[in-house]
């Protein structure tokens, strides 16, 4: 989890990248932004938005022989040892974002290199580097008096209420290749941004590994348990598989198993299962580990839990007491209308 409330950005640097393919020009700042008391909180709110608003997914650099050979990482380290360098890291940094700027579909655009300190991750205080590319302009008006009258003056500038594409460096984790977040808002070429600038994989910590094994349980949940069973055995399914992981710190598979697999039956096609599918969502080896719980809050408000019939009828079911599904919701078959039915028990209906 991540806090920025208290983010203080020590240094601003802004450069222009151009498009290499277009032969458009680099352009680097001599002196660092001198930035005001009035355009902080502007470009704060610009920087930090979309991280706030994003479902935390960490990532981390990597590369196929050594972390010494990516690129980013060398110059975070080199910032993160000297902060007084940034400035000058920066300019590296936008070098490196020019030579990957080469597909006709990359836009030109500003790029603000921070160094930012007081940012709490894991409940740790700790300084981050904050790379910023402004690519699209949008239109506004200015008004000029003009003797007697008003005049529009159309000008085009950057919406501050939308940022194209951004990253934070986290100096934490660096063994691992540090913990960062990015976002990419103008998802033209997906590889430019994340593979080509940053060089990065997902950070497997336990937040990610926890989400990855909901979603293979709900792959399993809809390839396996609804074509041996019905939907409502899906969503109980999965309704036990998140109260397991709710209620747990640490993940134990055969615990699991024997808690949230009503019908024993089905333990050996989840194993067979995992070994199919468990590569896939990169938990084929994994049977034990700690539990993130905001990764289950995330994956409790996306799980459906609702059967939708045929018959233009929805029924939900309540993930809070799974026990009254269990016990007042029966599935059944009527001769006579050759159709499935749901018998639902109750005392009375409830208001809305």
């Amino acid at each position: 989890m991540i806090n920025l409330f208290n983010t203080h950005i020590e240094s601003l640097s802004i450069h222009r990248v151009g498009n290499k393919s277009r032969n458009e020009a680099l352009f680097l700042s001599e002196q660092p932004y001198n930035f005001n008391n009035e355009i902080l909180p502007l470009l704060k709110e610009y920087f930090f938005k979309s991280f706030r608003e994003k479902e935390e997914n960490y990532f981390q650099f990597a590369h196929e022989v050594d972390l010494e050979y990516n690129e980013m990482f060398k110059l975070a380290t080199e910032a993160f040892t000297n902060p007084a360098s940034i400035h000058e890291v920066s300019k590296k940094i936008t070098k490196h974002l020019f030579e990957q700027s080469n597909h006709p579909h990359i836009k030109n655009g500003e790029v603000y290199v921070t160094y930012l300190t007081n940012l709490n991750i894991d409940n740790n205080v700790v300084d981050a580097i904050g790379i910023f590319k402004s690519e699209i302009q949008s239109d506004f008006l200015q008004f000029e008096e003009k003797n007697t009258s008003l005049e529009m003056i159309l000008q085009q500038g950057i919406n501050l209420n939308k940022l194209d594409k951004g990253c934070l460096i986290f100096n934490h984790k660096k063994e691992e290749g540090y913990k960062i977040l990015t976002v990419d808002s103008n998802r033209y070429d997906a590889r430019y941004w994340l593979e080509h600038f940053l060089s990065v994989d997902a950070f497997q910590d336990e937040n990610f590994i926890t989400k990855k094994y909901l979603k293979f349980c709900q792959g399993f949940a809809k390839d396996v348990i609804f074509p041996a069973e019905d939907k409502k055995e899906e969503v109980m399914f999965m309704n036990r598989s998140v109260n397991y992981f709710g209620k747990n710190d640490q993940f134990e598979e055969s615990n699991f198993l024997n808690e949230v697999l009503v019908n024993p039956e089905l333990i050996p096609e989840f194993k067979n299962y995992k070994i199919d599918k468990g590569e896939k969502y990169s938990i084929e080896d994994l049977t034990t580990f700690p539990i993130a719980n905001a990764a289950v809050t995330d994956a409790r408000k996306s799980i459906k839990n609702v059967i939708n019939l045929d018959t233009h009828i929805q029924i939900k079911l309540d993930f809070i007491n799974p026990e009254s599904a269990e016990k007042y919701v029966e599935k059944g078959w009527d001769e006579e209308k050759q159709m499935y039915y749901y018998l639902v028990y109750f005392n009375k209906e409830q208001k809305s």
